[in-house]
């Protein structure tokens, strides 16, 4: 099946005008600028750390609104259109094919928003701006994530390798919730913190699904038409599988220990 065949869907003119070929070479004549951007941000972060140890916090509340709420409106955007080309792909050409497929990089829905996501995450590196002028606590998987998730972005796309569907609907979809909880917290809103919760738990369900996704690919590649490579497949598998271990220790640090400490102390 070609990108025209899985996606009948109604697509605007700036998706269909938007030339992926040229994309394409782009990205593989400069995905190795990836390594740039995030030498640079580390050591944009970790000197801006030094800067600001002397000096008082910046408030930039609506700043961090716009920021926030811009993001949270491109992702909402994005998931919507990619969701609506996964969901058709499921529907009618079953599972198999919604892993397998590699059209979603050229179908006329998904290949603007397949090469948006990717750029995105070159500007997502200032979320930590923010934390670092506001003087906030800077968490190793803060960090790590934004490195880790722009490298293998860049270099998933120029190879056009299978699951890039499941990887970039499910990151819009997380990052919907995450960035409009953001703007929600930055304009002072008061959010419930199960709203918290539930979205470092779909962060969870999210690297599980990814893992089972990358062994799916590597299960696949040689049976059916399901492009990839081992080491896609290897650095995949290691970047779900250290998400899945520090966001579930996220998880079980900011909302179980605490209450479980509660419970113990009001036992006592």
């Amino acid at each position: 099946m070609n990108a025209t065949e899985l996606s009948p869907l109604e697509e605007y003119d700036f998706e269909r005008r938007f030339d992926e070929r040229r994309a394409m070479e782009w990205m593989q004549e400069n995905w190795n600028k990836s390594f740039m951007f995030c030498g640079l941000y580390v050591a944009l972060v970790f000197a801006g750390r030094y800067f600001m140890r002397e000096r008082p916090k910046l408030n930039l509340r609506r700043p961090l609104v716009l920021w926030s709420l811009s993001l949270a409106i491109f992702s909402i955007i994005g998931t919507v259109r990619t969701g609506l080309y996964m969901l058709h792909v499921l529907t009618n050409s079953g599972f198999r094919q919604s892993v397998c497929d590699n059209s979603f990089y050229s179908a006329p829905v998904t290949k603007f928003w397949a090469y948006a996501f990717v750029l995105s995450k070159a500007p997502e590196l200032g979320d930590t701006v923010f934390i670092v002028l506001r003087k906030q606590r800077l968490i190793f998987l803060h960090w790590y994530h934004h490195i880790t998730v722009l490298l293998y972005s860049w270099y998933s796309y120029k190879d056009q390798v299978a699951g890039g569907g499941w990887f970039m609907t499910m990151n819009y979809a997380v990052h919907s919730l995450m960035y409009t909880y953001y703007a929600a917290r930055a304009a002072s809103l008061r959010v419930p913190r199960p709203f918290a919760m539930i979205i470092t738990a779909t962060q969870i369900l999210q690297m599980v699904m990814g893992l089972a996704v990358v062994g799916l690919v590597y299960r696949w590649q040689h049976d059916v038409h399901c492009p990839s490579n081992m080491d896609n497949i290897t650095w995949g598998s290691l970047m779900y599988l250290s998400y899945l271990v520090l966001f579930a220790f996220f998880f079980y640090n900011s909302y179980l220990r605490g209450s479980s400490r509660d419970k113990a102390s009001k036992a006592e």
